[in-house]
């Protein structure tokens, strides 16, 4: 069964806008949460790995306290934030230093106090010694630890980390983790289920589900382990078309979604079975094509996909729904779920280790130049101008990755007379016959095209 990987934990909390996420970039020395003056953009848990003085710890940005009392969110907001604090060895509880105390920041405390932790006040927004007196306002909040800063500006934050460095238990003597470590990103629309998904997997409300789509604000990484792999678990802000996207935070997010479809090492395409794959999953599908992405498409919501037929039935349909739609990943795996019900769940282990030993596949020089030629004989290209035809002097297989991926692309160097007399139709053709040999389940194949009339020039797809 999978397990959240173990470390000490130290939780920010605080209500929106107060620079929670700010801070939490500082301490993880990375852009990790969305940050922007709109209240409430992070809505999930954030979580890194971090380490400070060779002390490791898991850091978690929360989601804003008391964001709008009308806000449907805000009831599951604040049971994340309850979640985080019992997992929570040490809490930093961020205020806004330019705006003195608030009620909602005087309910927090009372909440906190309760709690029985470690806890700093963090006094933020204060960017120079001369506003460092504004810290006395909260003074009457009764914290033994406060601590003025500026996490835009970088005020404050080395005496912040060296003192929670100082509460960090030493490093255990311990050995690196010789597992392998793979990044999975879900991807999909809004509301398919990715972050159900998630929960699902690891039998945890670790992100927010809710009916409303947009619930996932940010990439949120989940680590945990199974089978022997350290896995972090991407769940990304659903990508809406461009014309739906009504606010700068949406596009940021949108952006961030394809910043983890290139870091991903398997993407796995969530898509809403009982609507069947949509003009935006297709565009969502070319994103992980064009990166090159390892893939898996996540067939969700299957408890609702013609419910009175039999099962192999659903099966047959959706998938020749998904072939016919999702034409150019053809190489992705299709696993029927239900996060909702559990259906199939694990399958997704499955297609992960289908795709891990596809990726390990090596074809021979020989037997890729005869079966390369054997298919060039048996359909030959068409004639381009003049009666020109593309040939194939010879080819093999890449062994350098085009990524940094875990699970890189299936490269194959192809050394010809003119790559431009080959049709895009006739690439996929002999794509289709290295597949029939060595199927390269999830894996992209790439083409890598070198002409004898310009060496040293690579011109690929």
């Amino acid at each position: 069964m999978p397990h959240p990987t173990n470390n000490r934990t130290i939780a920010i909390v605080g209500r929106p806008n107060v620079g929670k996420s700010a801070l939490f970039n500082r301490l993880a020395g990375k852009r990790i949460s969305i940050v922007h003056d709109e209240p409430g953009v992070t809505r999930d848990r954030i979580i890194a790995s971090c380490n400070l003085s060779g002390a490791p710890f898991t850091l978690i940005d929360t989601g804003g306290i008391g964001s709008n009392p009308d806000d449907s969110f805000n009831t599951i907001i604040k049971q994340e934030v309850e979640i985080a604090l019992e997992s929570a060895e040490l809490i930093l509880f961020v205020v806004d230093g330019t705006e003195g105390q608030t009620p909602v920041d005087q309910e927090i405390a009372s909440e906190l106090r309760k709690a029985e932790k470690d806890i700093f006040l963090i006094v933020n927004k204060i960017d120079e010694e001369s506003k460092i007196t504004l810290t006395d306002d909260f003074s009457s909040m009764g914290f033994n630890h406060i601590f003025p800063t500026s996490a835009a500006h970088n005020f404050g934050i080395k005496e912040l980390a060296d003192t929670i460095s100082s509460k960090l238990p030493d490093s255990e003597a311990t050995t690196s983790s010789k597992n392998m470590k793979l990044n999975i990103a879900l991807v999909g629309r809004p509301n398919v289920g990715k972050s159900s998904i998630i929960n699902a997997l690891l039998n945890d409300n670790r992100t927010i589900v809710s009916d409303i789509a947009g619930t996932t604000r940010d990439a949120v990484d989940v680590p945990f382990s199974h089978g022997g792999i350290d896995y972090t678990l991407i769940d990304t802000a659903g990508l809406r078309s461009r014309n739906k996207q009504n606010t700068s935070v949406e596009v940021f997010s949108g952006m961030r979604t394809k910043s983890s479809i290139k870091r991903a090492d398997i993407c796995a395409l969530v898509v809403d079975a009982a609507q069947g794959p949509t003009s935006q999953d297709r565009k969502i599908a070319n994103l992980i094509n064009s990166a090159g992405s390892p893939c898996i498409i996540v067939a969700n919501k299957f408890d609702l996909y013609h419910p009175t037929a039999s099962k192999s039935d659903r099966l047959n349909l959706i998938s020749d729904d998904i072939d016919e739609k999702l034409f150019f990943l053809p190489y992705a795996p299709i696993v029927a779920t239900s996060a909702k019900t559990g259906e199939s769940i694990r399958r997704l282990f499955f297609a992960i280790e289908q795709i891990r030993k596809s990726s390990s596949q090596n074809l021979n020089t020989g037997a890729l130049n005869r079966l390369l030629q054997d298919s060039l004989i048996a359909h030959p290209p068409p004639s381009g101008k003049g009666g020109k035809r593309f040939k194939l002097l010879y080819a093999t297989m890449s062994k350098d990755s085009l990524s940094s991926r875990a699970i890189p692309e299936a490269n194959f160097i192809l050394f010809c007379n003119k790559k431009s007399l080959l049709p895009a139709n006739y690439e996929r053709y002999l794509e289709n016959k290295i597949r029939e040999k060595s199927s390269y389940t999830g894996i992209p194949i790439r083409f890598i095209f070198r002409e004898r009339e310009a060496r040293g020039k690579n011109k690929r797809r």
